[in-house]
Order: C-alpha cells, then sequence, then structure tokens
C-alpha cells in the first residue's frame, strides 16, 4: 500500500509549530548576535600596528588547547514506518493515508581537546526536535504520534588546514539517544502502550563541515551531522542537522614581557697613582643593525605562523639589540615570483606581521617597529632556480638607533 507523505494542516499544528519557534528562537537569536558581533568587532577596529594578543603567534597552544561550544540548526528526520504499517493491518486498521511533520530546530553543547592540530575529541550533549505523525485509515480513525530525541555524543574530529583561518571538518563518533514517544487517537488498539518508557539506543554518528578562525580563540562552524536514531515502537531511521556553532578555546597564555641578557660586568679599574685628565662623557653614536632570515627557518611552506626556529632566530637577533638606543625597527617581507603578484604581497605582508607580532609578545614596543610587504619586486637572486628562490623568500628586519661609545 503506498503511503501518502504531507504536512497536517490543522489548528493543532499550527499551535505545535508555534511551540517549537518559540522553544528554539532565543538560541538562534543569542547564536547570531555572538557570531555578528565577532565579526563586527574585527571589521570596525581602527587599523592599528599588529597586537601579540591579536595575532596567531600562539600556535603550540591553540594545537593542545581545551574549548567549548554551542551550536543551533535545521533538524529533518527520516523515520521509517513499516513497523507501524503492520501494527496497524494487524490490528484490522489498514492505512488510507500518512501525514509527517519531520522537520524541527535543535541545538547542542560540546567540550572538546585539541590532540594536534588535526584532531580533536569532542564530548557533546544534542537534543534533536520534536516529529509526529498521523497515520489515517478506515472509518475516520486515526493513531497520532509524537517524538522527540536528546543524548549525548562522543566524537573524533579531524580537520583540515587550508589556510591559516579556514580549515575542513570530518567527525566519526558513537552518540546514545533517547526517544519519548506520546499516542493519542481513536485508533490506539495498534499499539501496545499509548505512552511507551523512554527508550534509549545507542547508534553511531557521522559528520562534515568546515571551521573558519574569526581570532585565535575564537572559530565558526558549519557542520552536517548524521544521527541513526531508534523510537520508542522500535522504528528506526536517520535525523541529519545542519547547524552553526560557535567555538571558543580558553587558557590562552598571557603575553610575555622579553628580558634581555644581562650585560657582563666589567671589572673594577685600579686608580692610578696620578690623577689622569677626566675623559669627555661618551657620546651617543649612529648606528645600525639589520638582518635578513630565510623564510624556510621563520615559517611552513606558505604559511605565516612563526616556527620555533624562527623564534630562536629572532630571539638572537632582539638580543643584539641590548644597550641600543632604538629609533625605529621596519620588519619588510619578500616572496619569490611563484604565484599572483596580488596573493605574494597578502602574503609577505602577513610574515611581515607575524615577525612583528612574536617581537611585540617578547616586550618590544609595537610603536617602534613599522612592517611591509614587497612581494617579488625586490628579489636577491634568480627566480629562476630552486636556489635563487629559497634566497628570495625572505624576511629584512633593519634597526636604526644609537648607542653610547667612548672615542
Amino acid at each position: 500500500m503506498a503511503l501518502t507523505a504531507s504536512l497536517p494542516n490543522n489548528c493543532n499544528y499550527t499551535q505545535k509549530t508555534n511551540m517549537k519557534i518559540s522553544r528554539t528562537l532565543p538560541a538562534m537569536i543569542a547564536l547570531a548576535c555572538a557570531t555578528m558581533m565577532s565579526a563586527n568587532a574585527q571589521d570596525m577596529a581602527p587599523q592599528q600596528p599588529v597586537q601579540a594578543d591579536s595575532a596567531f603567534v600562539n600556535p603550540d597552544w591553540a594545537n593542545s588547547a581545551w574549548y567549548m561550544g554551542a551550536g543551533v540548526g535545521r533538524t529533518r528526520a527520516k523515520i521509517y514506518n513499516s513497523d507501524l504499517a503492520r501494527r496497524m493491518s494487524a490490528a484490522g486498521l489498514p492505512l488510507t493515508g500518512y501525514n509527517v511533520d519531520n522537520k524541527d530546530v535543535g541545538y547542542k553543547l560540546f567540550v572538546g581537546k585539541q590532540i594536534n592540530k588535526y584532531l580533536a575529541v569532542e564530548l557533546g550533549y544534542f537534543d534533536l526536535g520534536e516529529y509526529s505523525f498521523e497515520a489515517l485509515t478506515t472509518a475516520n480513525r486515526s493513531l497520532r504520534g509524537e517524538t522527540d530525541y536528546r543524548g549525548v555524543n562522543l566524537d573524533l574530529v579531524g580537520m583540515l588546514p587550508l589556510t591559516e583561518r579556514f580549515s575542513l571538518l570530518g567527525r566519526a563518533g558513537v552518540q546514545y539517544a533517547k526517544a519519548r514517544t506520546d499516542f493519542t487517537g481513536n485508533a490506539l488498539n495498534a499499539v501496545t502502550n499509548p505512552n511507551p518508557p523512554t527508550e534509549g539506543r545507542r547508534h553511531a554518528k557521522l559528520g562534515l563541515g568546515a571551521e573558519y578562525k574569526l581570532t585565535e580563540a575564537l572559530a565558526l562552524r558549519a557542520e552536517v551531522e548524521r544521527y541513526r536514531v531508534t523510537d520508542a515502537v522500535q522504528n528506526s531511521g536517520n535525523i541529519h542537522m545542519a547547524s552553526l556553532s560557535l567555538t571558543y578555546k580558553f587558557g590562552r597564555p598571557a603575553k610575555v614581557a622579553y628580558v634581555a641578557p644581562a650585560a657582563p660586568v666589567a671589572a673594577p679599574v685600579q686608580e692610578a697613582p696620578v690623577a689622569a685628565p677626566t675623559p669627555p662623557a661618551p657620546e651617543p653614536v649612529p648606528t645600525s643593525e639589520k638582518v635578513s632570515i630565510a623564510a624556510e627557518a621563520l615559517f611552513d611552506f606558505d604559511k605565516s605562523i612563526v616556527k620555533p626556529e624562527g623564534k630562536a632566530a629572532l630571539d638572537e637577533f632582539m638580543a643584539k639589540l641590548q644597550g641600543m638606543n632604538t629609533e625605529v625597527m621596519i620588519a619588510v617581507g619578500h616572496t619569490d615570483s611563484v604565484g599572483t603578484n596580488a596573493y605574494n604581497d597578502k602574503l609577505s605582508m602577513r610574515r611581515a606581521d607575524a615577525v612583528k607580532a612574536y617581537m611585540v609578545s617578547k616586550g618590544l614596543d609595537p610603536a617602534r617597529l613599522y612592517t611591509e610587504g614587497k612581494g617579488e619586486t625586490q628579489p636577491v637572486a634568480d627566480n629562476a632556480t630552486a636556489e635563487g628562490r629559497a634566497k628570495n623568500r625572505r624576511v629584512t628586519i633593519e634597526v636604526v638607533g644609537t648607542r653610547t661609545t667612548q672615542r
């Protein structure tokens, strides 16, 4: 017997729909406002020199941090009701029509732990919403049912970074969902218990999505997930949820002040037996320091996050500035000729900004350091060879100031 599926068009259905909207609207508004405020805070902020607390300068922390999140989205159920059809036929009530309401709004709350930049483990709670059906039979008899699903899940989340901010997501895990069902109508003899007990079942769970990092700690996710479910009368099926989520990583390290190595203590000078003329006071002498660091030492390929080797090179350079009265510092990023001019200009600027952010995190006054991105416009070697391209991928730092020296 063919079953027809359409939305019930009656007053009760309208009231139930309004109740669903009123139950989930606050969660949707809260998520939308939080997302808009996070995005607007970055778009409307005045353009200022890059600060250590706003740049991606803590990859070690970000790739091992704990995080929490919340999401809300649209759910759609596909429940296979062949068992119900058999029950009604056995009770002498052949189906003449079948109406379903299989859409609702669901939400989820979760906590997670980054294992590394590619893997995380998440524990969550979800509410997939409420779904209803009306089975019509002969003699104007009907059976109506309402089922909602809630449960917990444990997922392994895989992440594939495509850029510094954008990643693809995939998840697989196990979930335990409880189904609560109520039956009404004048054909209740088709079911054993009009109010069956809450039924819990364990099933697999899968999902795909993407993540965009608004900051190093705050990210926005878009995902589609499939939950396998079983209701209280043993009907099985799937519920799909398309959701938007915000995640927040906590425990970000505080900014650490840079402490330069202590200057060596000069040996005491013995007084001359005869008074010598007083030497002239030391005068500041203009001087400059310049260093060029290969991009391979500072960054991974096509990335702008400073590697540990690059941090060591920058620490060594900053140690050389001990005793120097700095007037101005300029960090300039350069690339080879691979890629478009526009892309190389942006990449060289991001790398110069990353170098500045790290030096500021070590205590440098951000007003002393300026950044520029020259892209591929100032090569120092031939871009036709691999060796030449490697020399052209670099960040140069020039410092102009004075040192107090004896004449």
